[in-house]
């Protein structure tokens, strides 16, 4: 595509989506760009929903994302987008007349998924994904004596922290045998959970949660090992799924959210390209050539933004775009400490303690995995030590023989 006159619709309206509406006019597109979201609310920061919004530090008027520059976008907002016809270029919607299309920018996100067997209706119940979501549970939070985590992910982890700071009891619930077992590994999740034990929450690890009964104040969970756990509040946090349901019949392969070669163009199930139609965000799957070839999702606030941005630069470009490789950045902050990670760590196959120590719970830690030619640094994990984390980031998909990272410190990571 050209700069000229034409119509790109970016369906979803979260921060991938405003952040694909900027590039496209930084780029000098002057043609209409319209923005179609299933919520009524424009794009707002959904990293304080887990923390901030339900301690009381941040409000509700400080979460809208504004734009730097003049966007002049239509804005087509509480209206569900149910259909793609490619040929036709054509999108079909639950609220208004068939949509055309030049080029299209796919941000549709990820939904929460929610527990096989949980109730799907249950007041005490809930998942966090929206605004709405935190809303109900912060009210919920207000009357909760007990709350119950099931998830050990970020997600979960940040729930815990925060439902600790209002005062209540936790207990956290996760099949695995450490707290963010499948973002971090082992050893350091073994040391988050241990943070989480010094701030009072109760962990049940390695167990998953076979029976759900409402009771009269909220529900009692009945886990693998047959303990009982009674909640006034459940709040579930195990993963996402990417919203990708209204491409079903379209020619789009749609394993595991939108499959996308490196620059971001959206592949159809024969493995064909799709000319005029890329994808950005959490719904986004694509090789990072960093890494390696193997199309992944990242979901991470600053990849909606830089993806946002070089989804908006493929469309414009078409055959001539560039490979999106990014070095993800990911923090969390959970009972006061700092947690920060930069590339991709979950790829690691052996992690060194580079400073620090588990049981100070202050240390930056290096993963590496396998590279075309050897092992290469292919994550980063800080725990209160941002300045170290700063200057590692730059050493992400370099040759691990060029760190000094010394056998006797390193441990070998198990799936």
């Amino acid at each position: 595509m050209s700069a000229r006159a034409e119509r790109i619709v970016v369906v979803g309206a979260g921060l991938a989506a405003l952040s694909a509406a900027e590039r496209l006019r930084e780029r000098g597109f002057a043609g209409d760009i319209v923005i179609i979201g299933e919520e009524t609310h424009g794009p707002y920061n959904r990293t304080p929903l887990s923390k901030g919004l339900l301690t009381g530090q941040v409000s509700t008027r400080e979460l809208p994302l504004r734009s730097y520059t003049p966007l002049n976008v239509q804005w087509k907002l509480g209206n569900k987008v149910t259909g793609l016809d490619i040929a036709r270029r054509v999108l079909r919607t639950e609220k208004a007349a068939d949509i055309g299309f030049d080029g299209l920018i796919i941000a549709t996100g990820v939904r929460a998924r929610h527990l096989p067997g949980a109730p799907t209706d249950a007041p005490h119940v809930w998942t966090l994904r929206t605004l709405e979501d935190a809303r109900a549970i912060d009210r919920a939070m207000t009357k909760a004596r007990r709350i119950a985590v099931v998830g050990g992910g970020f997600l979960g982890c940040e729930i815990a922290s925060t439902a600790r700071e209002r005062g209540i009891a936790v207990t956290l619930i996760d099949r695995s045998p450490t707290v963010l077992h499948r973002s971090l590994g082992a050893p350091i999740g073994a040391a988050i959970g241990e943070m989480h034990r010094a701030a009072g929450v109760r962990l049940h690890l390695g167990v998953g949660v076979s029976g759900w009964t409402e009771t009269r104040r909220g529900a009692r969970l009945t886990l693998d090992d047959n303990e009982k756990v009674d909640a006034d509040l459940v709040v579930i946090g195990v993963g996402t799924d990417p919203n990708t349901e209204w491409l079903q019949d379209s020619e789009l392969d749609i394993t595991d959210g939108v499959l996308c070669d490196a620059t971001g163009h959206a592949l159809a199930r024969d493995g064909a390209r799709v000319e005029g139609i890329v994808a950005a965000g959490d719904v986004a799957r694509w090789p990072n050539q960093r890494f390696d070839g193997i199309p992944r999702r990242v979901e991470h606030w600053i990849n909606a933004v830089e993806m946002g941005q070089a989804a908006a630069d493929s469309l414009l470009a078409g055959p001539a775009a560039s490979p999106f490789c990014p070095t993800p950045r990911f923090w969390s902050h959970q009972h006061g400490a700092r947690i920060q990670a930069s590339g991709q760590p979950a790829l690691g196959t052996s992690m060194t303690l580079l400073d620090g120590s588990f049981q100070d719970r202050r240390f930056i830690a290096g993963f590496t995995g396998p590279g075309d030619t050897g092992p290469i640094l292919v994550g980063i994990v800080a725990v209160n030590m941002p300045r170290s984390l700063l200057r590692w980031h730059e050493s992400i998909g370099h040759p691990a023989s060029d760190l000094s990272l010394h056998p006797r410190q390193v441990t070998a990571l198990q799936d």
